[in-house]
This record gives C-alpha cells, sequence and structure tokens, in this order.
C-alpha cells in the first residue's frame, strides 16, 4: 500500500513539474513571437510612412453604422405594449489627397445620417416610418502652392448642408483664399483672411452672408487599427458676430477583424442662424445654444 501510495505521489509530482516546465516553454515561445510581431509591425509602420510621403494621390475611408430594432407584443410592463422601434445611424467620412513637390490638392468627404422609429401600433395615427433626425453633410477641396516645406498660399472652397430634409435651405459655402501651414504630415491649419461665407437660405430674416476670415485645422492619422480624424472649421464675420459659427467634428475607428471595427464619432457645433431660423426668432433674439451629437456602432474601413 505505501509503495503504491509513493509511487502515485511520484507520477504526480512528475507530471506537476512536467506541465510547469511546458507552461515557462510556452510562455518563453509567445514572448519571442510576439517581440518578432512588434519587429515586422515597426517594419510595416516605416514604409507606410515612406508610401504616404511619395508623390500622387492618397485615398482613403472609414465610417460607423450603428443601429437596433425591436418589436413588442402585448408587453404590458411598459406604457406602449405593443410596439415596434429602431434606430440606425451612418457615418462617413472619405478623403482624396494629392500631394506634390510644387503643390497639394486636398478633398474631404464627411456625412452623418440617423434615422429613428417608434411606431405605436395602438394609435392610428402614429408614423409607421423612420424619421430622420441627424443629417450632417460636409465637402472640401484645398489647393496649394507650396512657399517651402511648412506653408503654402492657397485656396478653400467648403461646402455644408443637410441631404435628407431641406437640402441647400441652409447651405453654407465658404470660398476664401489665404495661407496653409503643415506643421507636421498628418496636421492641416487653414488660415484664409480673405473668406466670404455665402449662404443659400429661403428665410432670408435669419440668414445673411458676409465676408470675414475663415480658420481650418484637421488631423487625421491612421496608427495601425487605429484610424481617427479631427476638424474644426470656424467663419469669423467682420460685418456682425451673430454671423459667425463654427463646427467641431471628431471620428475614431478600432479595427477589430478585417474591415470590422467599432466607431464613435462626437461634434459640437455653434451657429446662432440655425437657431434663429429653428425658434421662428429674429437672428438678434436667437439663444444660440451649442449644438452636439454623438454614434457609437459598428465600424468599416476601406
Amino acid at each position: 500500500m505505501n509503495k503504491k501510495l509513493i509511487l502515485s505521489a511520484f507520477f504526480l509530482v512528475a507530471m506537476t513539474f512536467a506541465f510547469a516546465q511546458t507552461k515557462e516553454e510556452l510562455q518563453t515561445q509567445k514572448s519571442e513571437k510576439q517581440a518578432e510581431a512588434d519587429k515586422f509591425q515597426g517594419e510595416a509602420n516605416a514604409l507606410q510612412a515612406q508610401i504616404d510621403a511619395l508623390p500622387g494621390w492618397k485615398l482613403g475611408a472609414f465610417g460607423t453604422i450603428g443601429g437596433s430594432l425591436s418589436n413588442f407584443s402585448e408587453w404590458y410592463s411598459q406604457a406602449a405594449p405593443n410596439n415596434s422601434s429602431g434606430n440606425i445611424g451612418v457615418t462617413f467620412n472619405g478623403f482624396a489627397n494629392k500631394i506634390e513637390d510644387k503643390y497639394f490638392w486636398r478633398n474631404s468627404l464627411t456625412m452623418n445620417l440617423n434615422w429613428v422609429k417608434l411606431d405605436n401600433k395602438d394609435i392610428e395615427t402614429d408614423s409607421e416610418d423612420f424619421e430622420s433626425t441627424t443629417d450632417v453633410f460636409n465637402i472640401s477641396s484645398l489647393y496649394g502652392r507650396k512657399l517651402n516645406e511648412k506653408w503654402a498660399i492657397s485656396g478653400l472652397a467648403e461646402y455644408r448642408t443637410t441631404l435628407l430634409d431641406n437640402f441647400n435651405d441652409p447651405g453654407f459655402l465658404d470660398l476664401g483664399v489665404g495661407a496653409t501651414w503643415t506643421p507636421i504630415n498628418n496636421l492641416i491649419v487653414v488660415i484664409h483672411p480673405l473668406n466670404y461665407n455665402f449662404v443659400f437660405a429661403d428665410n432670408d430674416a435669419a440668414f445673411e452672408s458676409s465676408a470675414g476670415a475663415k480658420i481650418v485645422a484637421d488631423y487625421t492619422r491612421q496608427i495601425g487599427a487605429i484610424s481617427f480624424k479631427s476638424n474644426f472649421s470656424t467663419f469669423q464675420s467682420y460685418e456682425d458676430s451673430d454671423l459667425s459659427n463654427f463646427t467641431w467634428t471628431n471620428s475614431f475607428s478600432y479595427k477589430l477583424w478585417k474591415m470590422i471595427g467599432v466607431g464613435f464619432d462626437f461634434a459640437l457645433r455653434s451657429n446662432k442662424q440655425e437657431a434663429a431660423n429653428y425658434q421662428a426668432v429674429d437672428l438678434k433674439d436667437a439663444d444660440n445654444k451649442l449644438q452636439s451629437y454623438y454614434t457609437v456602432g459598428l465600424s468599416y474601413g476601406f
């Protein structure tokens, strides 16, 4: 009996030692492979930086898709026991840039569209359709002739409106010239003291075109599985501060598997003309509260 007990204990100790040794070996192999992967990733990032520095067109895009659908039947614990609801949101950020030795041409497109549905089936007059809630469209084109690696004389055209409701009512078009500063590869700062802000709208009492200064700062970058873009655009009117406005948009995407990932977008805006139009008051009487939105959901990178 004692011999069997001693033999069993011996085998148990031997198996434990072998398992511990195997685990240490696997951890060592993992560390070696991770070091190799980090080395190759660094080399790949360096090659990508060289590719980005080459002249010619650079194209890219990423976006976010968020949504949910639900249907309830005789669910008595809520105020509307019979209802169907849904939420669908889509954002898109794309660019097409041509960078040459003596000039550059940068083009970008940003969209954020969202639809919401809440159908109470016990009310006949309730809408069964998806209604648009977020509606953002912005497109810009920046051309510059380089003075040196950091500065250029440039011209900018930027247009902003809505797509789903009231297209071009209002619509804002900025046309201007000035200088563009590129302190680092991914940051673009536009300073245009000669700019005219054209406003297209049916409500002449709330909207007015004017001359002013245009300032834009854009930072777009991709680091491995992470893509992000931050854009701040402001118009400062020389005629009346009530005609000034700014918009700050931010997009973030993290790739999880192949081209699928998670995305987050948020934005802030101040525009007293839009506030006056919505509140149906004169421009000077508008309560210009800070506007904002955010979208969270699945992302798809191109």
